[in-house]
């Protein structure tokens, strides 16, 4: 195998396939990328055995073949090479070249044959969203999956397709948050539970690109989705979800209308004088057409007042300040709706529109 492409192509590819590069692994060829030019397209590939991602880099092919190279040594080789073209050479007992300017190194490869390719999803009927409305989805529900956690469920988030109606929703136990896309085209149902890692990567690779779609193919185990030059194949999350919607209630005793803004910085001065194993509540005394934010800590105390719209009893009520400042970072209105059944019962942060409902469970407090 002989190859030629320009260092900042190599980085690219290097970048987005990295993410599907375990950790840690009992095989050595897991940890190795694969630059298969068997053809006239060079393609990188990684694969934990859980998810594989693959995308093809420009180039030219002097030479058809393949490589596997340590991900980590090829990552920092390229990365220390000058911004020119790259000459990546290998031959039939695995011996690497990789030459830049004046630049030379010789390193050993695997057996490329034994590299685990993704598993092969025939492309029917895809399932078809812009970049940005996707990476957004992710972005306003992947905080509140759990994480090692021994419900394997949560750990994932739901996608739940009707007609033309995306929901994904994610819980950890103390929170949910449920975000819905009206999509251009109708599509057959589908209810399918994708890891919360996958989510993870695919937002840090995907450009988010408004006028780009994502295609999104679903078999009975694995799930898989492709923008630009790069697929992302992921294994599915065996189980059923959560009755979410039996959690959600459109009953309230008070609503509050507030700037989030406002509200976000407020609670973001609170949590400095929390510390990890505190577990201290921000208590929420609502009443007067004011909110009122306290906290109490061994570090210190807090006290301010925000100016709201309130319509309903008056209120007080304690929470982790973390889950309520989660919920409301992801959101982009100017102000935002909160509804309250009482102290012991959980908030809900909704939009009119119905594009996302946020749940946060209350905490016990003190006065």
């Amino acid at each position: 195998m002989i190859i030629k492409c320009m260092k900042s192509e190599l980085i690219s590819g290097i970048n987005i396939v990295s993410k599907a590069v375990p950790s840690r692994t009992t095989l050595s060829i897991q940890e190795c990328i694969l630059i298969d030019a068997r053809t006239s397209a060079i393609t990188l590939t990684a694969n934990d055995m859980e998810m594989g991602i693959e995308t093809q880099i420009t180039g030219i092919v002097e030479e058809k073949g393949a490589a596997a190279i340590d991900a980590r040594m090829l990552s920092d080789i390229i990365r220390k090479l000058p911004e020119n073209e790259v000459t990546i050479s290998a031959d039939e007992n695995f011996h690497v070249k990789i030459v830049c300017e004046k630049a030379n190194f010789q390193i050993m490869g695997k057996e490329w044959e034994d590299f685990s390719r993704i598993p092969y999803l025939e492309r029917e009927e895809p399932v078809e969203i812009s970049q940005f409305s996707l990476k957004e989805m992710i972005r306003q529900t992947i905080f509140s999956i759990a994480v090692n956690d021994s419900n394997k469920i949560m750990t994932g988030e739901l996608f739940e397709i009707n007609e033309n109606i995306l929901r994904v929703i994610s819980l950890d136990g103390h929170r949910i948050s449920i975000r819905t896309l009206a999509m251009k085209n109708n599509y057959p149902s589908r209810s399918v539970i994708v890891p919360g890692k996958t989510l993870q990567e695919i937002f840090k690779i995907l450009p988010g690109d408004t006028e780009s779609n994502v295609e999104i193919y679903f078999t009975q185990n694995h799930i898989m989705f492709v923008f630009d030059s790069t697929t992302v194949v992921s294994r599915l999350i065996e189980g059923t979800y959560f009755r979410v919607d039996q959690m959600i209630s459109n009953d309230y005793e008070t609503k509050v209308t507030i700037n989030r803004r406002e509200l976000v910085d407020c609670i973001d001065r609170s949590i400095l004088l929390i510390r990890e194993e505190d577990r201290k509540p921000i208590i929420l005394n609502i009443a007067n057409q004011k909110m009122e934010l306290r906290i109490n800590s061994q570090i210190g105390s807090m006290d301010e007042e925000i100016d709201i719209e309130m319509e309903g009893r008056d209120i007080m009520i304690g929470f982790n300040p973390k889950y309520l400042i989660d919920a409301l970072r992801v959101i982009d209105d100017e102000k935002v709706d909160i509804y309250y059944m009482n102290a012991k019962a959980p908030c809900f942060i909704r939009d009119a529109a119905g594009s996302y409902i946020y749940l946060v469970l209350p905490v016990n407090f003190v006065v």
